[in-house]
């Protein structure tokens, strides 16, 4: 646990009160009358409202020069200027500064305006003619004292110009130190909150705006003004108000550079303590206006808010997580014992209490915003789950500039990131989510791309399978429609494999992800349809038996898992990459290619321990033999009748090998007591160490196409094996005809004509393979989503064809357009049906 953590622990419990402690400084009803009247006899003439002509008492403060510090006695009332005069008799004011609190004092302000406090110390200083910066010193002091004020973003222009001259780090900082230190900042927003001359308050926001939107300045400068922007966002929320225009352009800017990595090194954010009191005033804003967004009825938030929300909070957590030393949750009892500390804590207290009490004070306050928006968010999925019952529609956008009801998604997202630092928070937001099934999964099935939402794949058990097939589908890139953007391929259909594994693995994979575009030589077809083509078409070439990369399940051909035997195939690691990059990429393009993955296959890209069970559809014979071990009598196997010992035996390559199961396996027996350690070791060595180079590689092609190649096994471990094969596979059920008929529409045909009556007959009377075939033919689908022709995204169409009754039937799969000549009889059209739906008729465009 980090040393400020411990601390602020400690404190914490040395604050709770005891029962003895509470019970002392509760006052009885005698003490209160008591001190009631006590109160009346020291000041009889008391009325119930203090008098508006209360005289303001001195003021005494300190005054430290450069060899001595003086007692000063004013007034309230007094200006800077008079105070620096009682100084400096022989010279100017302009040339000596009065600093409090890290701060120049403007002269002409008033003692009771800068706030100074009795008994406080103010530093004198003598502008120095030998001054680092006195370029950046006259300027500065020409801002505060313009002589023409029009001229103000002249001048700031030339300040900004002189820092970007300013080349070592240091020198730069020096100069935008001047800048606060002279009291520029202040200088300015008097200009900008003038109300004699609205012309002057132009050219002051103009001025102030230089530093936030500066076309001029770099990145790196702009970082560096960050304290200096800080400050304009202080001066004017407190003077202007948060709904200012120019305040909330400043705070935009701020929101903006926290996103750069060079701000942890500037000022305020070098370190956490510094910066977590600048932070939270900026959370806490913006979680006001979230909350206020979310309690209107269209529950709507620009998207402005929600992305300044979502970078304060996430720079406000970076610093939280540098407080607490990489160690969390904080326990329970810090944060809701740090407001019983505070409301318990005797006047009497150590001043080293209280600074620690005002340093650990945003502890509670932090958590007191996570559970308004918390609470603000359940009841917003209540009112929808009562908006979707009576049949509203809750979840589309009614402009491109707010977010409707799924900004509830953006702002789930950043309570998630809660449960790190507080340790009942991944609970509560576990139990809101599952109050609230309903609602939850209309928002994510209809949720925008938005990499930042798979969080909730953690919590699958509350998703439905199309929520969690969409989250799933945010971890790839979502392609590009510019055609000079996608990567293009030109294919032989002899060379199928061997040409599309040296295009997609000599790719870059930043290359691959703005999507495909191919073409089959001599053919004159292209597009979507097309593609579809050659993704069932490669797959089907990849996971062949004569390609010895993978091997079908004894108990269900359709599923794969890597053969131990592919490396008779010096390039078989590569093709690996290979498969997991079209795999991947066939998910991006949304293609149903009719394979699935064996669950040891796929525990292991998951990274799940492969138990007995997993193997059963891989190897039944050997699930059965150890099944047996496993159920046998103690003492038939502890009789050593099996003859077993730890070794495993492999016949590969015309090869007989004996591999030892552990050190010494040949010499131990398998009995009663060690038989499951045996098992395990057997399947680990037969499905797990036998193919993990394989699996490795696969996974890293996979990972290649994701936007974050990091995110393969959260991809995997977070979605059901079952998940995937609808995914990727398909259904493998008989085509339902009358679900195909009511997604089909018809031009120049209409449904009652004789030709379609016919074509309807004809398929419903054609095997499920031939059915498929016309599909495939149709739309380059041969395996059909999940949810059937209504996943497919578009209508099947129909065209009367004007072509002659001996053409056979064409298609533009990537319009699912079938151009159906008006054949003059049913036994025709089955002719003419039976012929496209040959193997080689529907893998084939037309050829020139």
């Amino acid at each position: 646990m980090s040393a400020s953590l411990s601390a602020a622990l400690a404190r914490s419990r040395r604050h709770l009160p005891s029962k003895r402690k509470l019970d002392d400084t509760t006052a009885s009803p005698s003490s209160t009358s008591s001190i009631s009247r006590t109160c009346l006899v020291s000041n009889p003439s008391s009325n119930a409202f203090p008098s508006s002509s209360l005289v303001m008492p001195p003021l005494h403060f300190f005054v430290r020069t450069s060899s001595k510090t003086l007692v000063v006695h004013a007034h309230p009332s007094d200006d800077v200027n008079s105070v620096i005069e009682r100084f400096c008799r022989q010279s100017p004011t302009s040339d000596y500064r009065l600093i409090y609190q890290g701060r120049q004092l403007q002269g002409e302000d008033t003692l009771a305006s800068c706030k100074v406090q009795p008994d406080s110390l103010l530093h004198l200083t003598a502008r120095l003619r030998s001054t680092r910066c006195p370029r950046a010193w006259q300027l500065a002091n020409d801002i505060c004292h313009p002589r023409d004020p029009y001229l103000l973003d002249s001048l700031v222009k030339e300040f900004l110009s002189l820092c970007r001259m300013q080349t070592p780090e240091k020198e730069l900082s020096d100069h935008l130190d001047v800048f606060l230190l002279s009291g520029a900042p202040v200088a300015l927003v008097k200009f900008y909150l003038s109300h004699t001359s609205a012309p002057v308050r132009v050219v002051a926001d103009r001025s102030i705006r230089l530093f936030t939107h500066d076309p001029n300045q770099q990145k790196e400068s702009q970082v560096k003004c960050l304290p200096i922007i800080l400050e304009f966002c202080r001066l004017l929320s407190s003077t202007a108000g948060r709904r200012d225009l120019l305040y909330q352009s400043c705070r935009g800017t701020v929101a903006t550079l926290l996103d750069f990595q060079e701000c942890r090194t500037v000022g305020p954010f070098c370190q956490p303590a510094s910066a977590i009191p600048q932070l939270l005033p900026f959370a806490k804003e913006m979680a006001e206006i979230i909350i206020a967004g979310l309690s209107s009825e269209s529950m709507l938030i620009s998207s402005k808010d929600l992305t300044e929300f979502s970078r304060f909070m996430r720079a406000l957590r970076m610093q939280i997580q540098d407080w607490m030393g990489g160690v969390g949750p904080m326990p329970r009892v810090l944060y809701y014992s740090n407001l019983n500390a505070c409301s318990t804590s005797s006047s009497s207290s150590s001043s080293s209490n209280n600074t620690h009490r005002q340093l650990d004070g945003w502890i509670h306050a932090l958590y007191s915003t996570y559970r308004e928006l918390i609470e603000k968010v359940n009841w917003c999925l209540k009112k929808l789950n009562t908006d979707l019952t009576y049949g509203k529609n809750v979840v589309g956008e009614s402009d491109t500039h707010l977010l409707g009801p799924s900004c509830i998604l953006l702002v789930l997202t950043e309570l998630n990131h809660f449960s790190d630092i507080y340790e009942d928070a991944e609970t509560t937001l576990l139990s809101v989510l599952t109050a609230h099934r309903v609602p939850l999964n209309a928002l994510v099935r209809h949720a925008k791309r938005q990499e930042s939402f798979c969080w909730l794949l953690k919590h699958r058990d509350i998703l439905d399978f199309e929520s969690r097939r969409n989250l799933a589908l945010m971890m790839f890139p979502e392609g590009r429609d510019d055609y000079h953007e996608l990567h293009e391929m030109l294919i032989d259909r002899s060379q199928l494999l061997a040409e599309s594994f040296e295009y997609i693995t000599q790719a870059d994979a930043s290359s691959l992800h703005g999507g495909l575009f191919m073409e089959f030589k001599n053919e004159e077809a292209t597009g979507p349809g097309v593609l579809r083509e050659w993704f069932c078409l490669v797959c089907r070439a990849i996971f062949s038996p004569q390609n010895v990369l993978f091997l079908p399940c004894a108990n269900d051909k359709r599923r794969f898992f890597p053969n131990p035997a592919s490396c008779v195939d010096p390039l078989h690691l590569k093709y690996f990459v290979f498969s997991g990059r079209i795999i991947a990429l066939a998910l991006m393009h949304r293609v149903q290619v009719g394979v699935v993955f064996d669950r040891i296959f796929y525990s292991q890209l998951s990274g799940r321990t492969i138990t007995l069970e997993d193997i059963k559809d891989a190897d039944p014979l050997l699930y059965a033999s150890c099944r047996k071990i496993l159920e046998m009598d103690p003492d038939i196997l502890d009789s050593d009748a099996l003859g077993l010992t730890f070794i495993r035996e492999v016949d590969e390559l015309g090869s007989h090998k004996v591999i030892e199961l552990c050190p010494g396996g040949k010499d131990l027996s398998v009995n009663s007591k060690n038989r499951d350690v045996y098992i395990n070791l057997l399947i680990q060595d037969r499905f797990v160490n036998s193919t993990s180079k394989q699996v490795a590689h696969f996974a890293q092609g996979f990972g290649d196409i994701l936007t974050n190649a990091k995110e393969q096994k959260f991809f995997f471990s977070n979605l059901d094996l079952e998940d995937f094969d609808r995914m990727i596979g398909g259904s493998e059920g008989a085509v339902d005809v009358k679900d195909w008929k009511a997604h089909t529409e018809y031009n120049g045909y209409k449904l009652k004509d004789r030709q379609i009556g016919w074509f309807w007959k004809v398929v419903e009377q054609m095997p499920p393979e031939k059915q498929r075939m016309l599909l495939f033919f149709w739309t380059s689908v041969k395996y059909l989503p999940a949810e059937g022709f209504g996943g497919l995204g578009s209508k099947l169409y129909i065209y009367k064809s004007s072509e002659s009754q001996n053409r056979l039937p064409s298609s533009h799969t990537c319009f699912y357009r079938l151009c159906l000549p008006a054949y003059s009889s049913l036994s025709t059209m089955r002719s003419r049906l039976s012929m496209i739906t040959q193997d080689h008729v529907s893998c084939t465009f037309g050829t020139w």
